[in-house]
C-alpha cells in the first residue's frame, strides 16, 4: 500500500512540474541567403503573406544584421554566440579543430527537448550530441517538455536561383500564376548592369522566397494544430543576404542585412517595430535568457526580448575573410546611419574570381557588359583595379552604399568616430584575421583545408569549374 502510495505522490509531483513549466517553447526559422526582401518590409515585389501575418502578430526588427556575409561564418557564430573571428572560424570552409560548446548543450541542461533538422554547416563537425533529435519535427506531435525546433529552408539558396529549369519549377510548384514574378517589374540595384539576365535573377529570387513563405505557412499551421502557439516564440530570420553578386559574401547591407521577426504571444505587442541594432549573436543568449538557461559569460551577444533584455546598442560588426579559394580580408562597424569599413587588403580588386559566384548569371553578364565597356556609374565601382583603404557610407541617404564619404572633409568626425569603434571591436574580441590561416593551422586551431583551397585556383581543379552531371527527368 505504501509502494502504492509512494507512486502516486510521484506522479502528482511529475505531472505538477509539467504543468508549472510554463518556459516557452522556441522555434527558430531561417529562409537560407534570404534577405529583408518581404511585403512586411515595405518591398513592392515581394509576395510573403505567411511571413508577413508572422509580422503582423508580432514584432519586426527592421536592423538585424549578421556577423558575416556567407553561411558557414555565419552560422558558426549562430550556433555558438560567439563571433568567427574570435575563435577561428571566419574563413569559409575552414574547420574549426576545438568549437566552444553550442548553446543548445545549456537549453538541454535547462530542461528543453532540442530539435535540430537538416542543415548545420558550422565550419566544425556537427554537434549531434547537442541535439535530441535532428529528423523533421513537424512530421511528429510536439514533445511534453519545453522544445527548441530549428527549421532551415534551403529553397532559397544562391544555387537555386539558377537552377535547371527543371529543378526551378519544383521549386516552385507551390505558387500560383499570379505570385510568379515579372523580370521587367524589378527593381534592379544601381550596381548591377540592368539586364534581361539579371532582370530573371531576381525575379527567380522573389519566387524562392514566396516558397519558403509557403513553408513558414506549413511551420505555423503545425503550431496551430499542436495547440502550442500561444506559448511559443517563433524567430524568422536569414542566414545572410541575398545570393547574388556583392550581396552575399559582401558587408554591404545587401549581404549583412536580414529580416528578424520575432511573435511571442502575450509577450511581444503585435504589429510592433523595432529600430534598435540587432546581431546574430543576440539569438543564442535571447534563447538561453527565455529559457531560463545558463548564459556562460563568453557569450557575446545580448539579450533582446523579455526581462533580462540589454539597453540597445550603439553599433553592430561585420567581417569576410577567405571565401572558398579567394582571400580577401575586410571590417565594418555598423551605426543606425552609419557603415565604414575596412579593407585591409585594398590592392585587391572587388572583382576577384570566387568560382561558385562566377556560376550566377548575374555574376556572367556583369563580367560581360564590363567587358564590353558598357558599365556606367556605380556599376564600374566593382571592376575597378583595387579599393579604397577605407569606404563610409550614410545608410539614411545611400541604402545601396555607392557613395564613398570617407574622403569629405565634412565626415571627418564621423569617419574617426567609427575608426575607433572597429580597433576597440577588433581588440577586445581578439580578432584573429591579421594570423596568417598556415598560422591558424600550425597552432592547431584549424584543419590544413588551404592546400585544398589553394589547389583550386589550379586550372583543371575546381569542381565548380567541371561539367554537371545532367538531372534526372
Amino acid at each position: 500500500m505504501k509502494r502504492i502510495c509512494s507512486l502516486l505522490i510521484t506522479l502528482f509531483l511529475s505531472s505538477a512540474l509539467q504543468a508549472a513549466d510554463k518556459r516557452p517553447n522556441i522555434v527558430w526559422i531561417v529562409g537560407e541567403d534570404m534577405g529583408p526582401e518581404l511585403g512586411c518590409y515595405g518591398d513592392p515585389n515581394a509576395i510573403t503573406p505567411n511571413m508577413d501575418r508572422l509580422a503582423r502578430e508580432g514584432t519586426r526588427f527592421t536592423r538585424c544584421f549578421t556577423h558575416a556575409p556567407v553561411c558557414a561564418p555565419s552560422r558558426s557564430g549562430l550556433i555558438t554566440g560567439r563571433y568567427p573571428t574570435s575563435m577561428g572560424s571566419h574563413h569559409m570552409r575552414s574547420t574549426l579543430l576545438n568549437p566552444p560548446p553550442p548553446f543548445t548543450r545549456y537549453l538541454r541542461a535547462a530542461g528543453y527537448h532540442v530539435s535540430w533538422p537538416g542543415k548545420t554547416d558550422f565550419n566544425f563537425a556537427n554537434p549531434t550530441k547537442d541535439f535530441d533529435s535532428t529528423t523533421d519535427w513537424m512530421k511528429g506531435k510536439a514533445p511534453s517538455q519545453p522544445f527548441f525546433a530549428y527549421v532551415n529552408f534551403t529553397v532559397s539558396h544562391e544555387s537555386q536561383i539558377r537552377a535547371p529549369k527543371e529543378q526551378f519549377a519544383r521549386n516552385v510548384a507551390q505558387l500560383k500564376s499570379e505570385e510568379r514574378r515579372d523580370p521587367a517589374k524589378m527593381q534592379v540595384p544601381p550596381y548591377h548592369p540592368d539586364t534581361p539576365v539579371v532582370r530573371r535573377d531576381l525575379a527567380n529570387y522573389y519566387d524562392l522566397v514566396t516558397a519558403v513563405d509557403y513553408k513558414v505557412g506549413e511551420v505555423l499551421k503545425w503550431l496551430d494544430e499542436q495547440g502550442v502557439a500561444d506559448n511559443t516564440v517563433v524567430f524568422l530570420t536569414g542566414d545572410h543576404g541575398r545570393g547574388l553578386p556583392r550581396s552575399k559574401r559582401w558587408i554591404y547591407d545587401s549581404g549583412i542585412h536580414v529580416p528578424l521577426i520575432v511573435r511571442w504571444p502575450g509577450q511581444v505587442k503585435p504589429a510592433s517595430t523595432r529600430e534598435d541594432l540587432v546581431c546574430f549573436l543576440d539569438f543564442s543568449i535571447t534563447a538561453l535568457a527565455l529559457a531560463g538557461a545558463e548564459m556562460p559569460k563568453e557569450l557575446q551577444g545580448q539579450v533582446i526580448l523579455g526581462a533580462k533584455a540589454a539597453p540597445p546598442r550603439k553599433y553592430i560588426f561585420a567581417a569576410r575573410d577567405r571565401m572558398d579559394e579567394t582571400p580577401d580580408r575586410i571590417r565594418a562597424v555598423r551605426s543606425e546611419r552609419f557603415k565604414y569599413i575596412r579593407n585591409f587588403q585594398p590592392e585587391l580588386p572587388y572583382a576577384q574570381q570566387i568560382s561558385y559566384m562566377e556560376l550566377m548569371p548575374t555574376m556572367q553578364e556583369w563580367r560581360r557588359v564590363n567587358a564590353e565597356g558598357k558599365l556606367t556609374g556605380p556599376q564600374k565601382i566593382f571592376f575597378a583595379p583595387t579599393k579604397p583603404g577605407e569606404e563610409l557610407y550614410d545608410i539614411a541617404g545611400d541604402p545601396h552604399e555607392i557613395n564613398n564619404l570617407a574622403s569629405r572633409p565634412e565626415q571627418l568626425a564621423t569617419l574617426q568616430e567609427m575608426r575607433g569603434a572597429l580597433d576597440g571591436w577588433m581588440a577586445e574580441t581578439k580578432d584573429l584575421g591579421a594570423i596568417p590561416e598556415a598560422e591558424l593551422i600550425k597552432r592547431g586551431l584549424v584543419a590544413d583545408r588551404l592546400k585544398e583551397y589553394e589547389q583550386r585556383k589550379e586550372p583543371g581543379n575546381n569542381p565548380n569549374n567541371k561539367p554537371k552531371k545532367k538531372l534526372k527527368q
